[in-house]
């Protein structure tokens, strides 16, 4: 009896593994079809660029002054070496606190200004998904993009243009 009761649980659960139904999406192609997320991205790499170039700018500084303190460093009187070493330390402690406040991963300047650009537009496109999926009674939708352990996926099965549609971009 057990047997029989064993077997019939591992048909029903095989039979249901194979009922459920499976899609996939590509949130890269998604993202870049969504014209406030360029332009997002866009803003977020101009700033990023922007600061980037303050930050060779201050490195520059800060190597001119180390190059001259060594030239000088032979002839200078001990206060006054240690006045511009103290010069040259404020200066790269400036610019850590500015690469700091500019990309800190948690609390950095870009860092909000990404999630106060992008994440928005993820959660409409993961609400999206998620209504496919209900909508669609899938049991799982796989992402494509990024590393993805996807070796091969058929293409019928990529819903990401109707992700597109459900958001209003055709």
């Amino acid at each position: 009896m057990k047997k029989i009761i064993l077997t019939l649980a591992i048909a029903l659960f095989s039979f249901a593994s194979f009922a459920q139904k499976y899609a996939y999406v590509d949130t890269d192609y998604i993202l870049k079809n969504i014209p406030e997320y360029i332009t997002a991205q866009k803003t977020l790499d101009d700033l990023s660029e922007k600061w980037e170039a303050e930050i060779d700018a201050k490195k520059a500084v800060i190597n001119k002054k180390f190059q001259q303190y060594q030239a000088e460093e032979l002839l200078l009187p001990a206060e006054m070496k240690k006045k511009k070493q103290q010069e040259i330390f404020n200066l790269e402690d400036d610019l850590a606190k500015f690469q700091y406040d500019k990309f800190d991963p948690e609390k950095g300047e870009l860092f909000l200004k990404r999630k106060e650009l992008i994440e928005p537009i993820q959660n409409k496109v993961y609400n999206a998904i998620k209504e496919l999926a209900s909508v669609g009674n899938y049991a799982f939708i796989f992402d494509k993009a990024n590393q993805s352990n996807i070796l091969y996926a058929d293409p019928k099965l990529d819903k990401s243009k109707r992700i597109l549609k459900n958001l209003g971009y055709d």
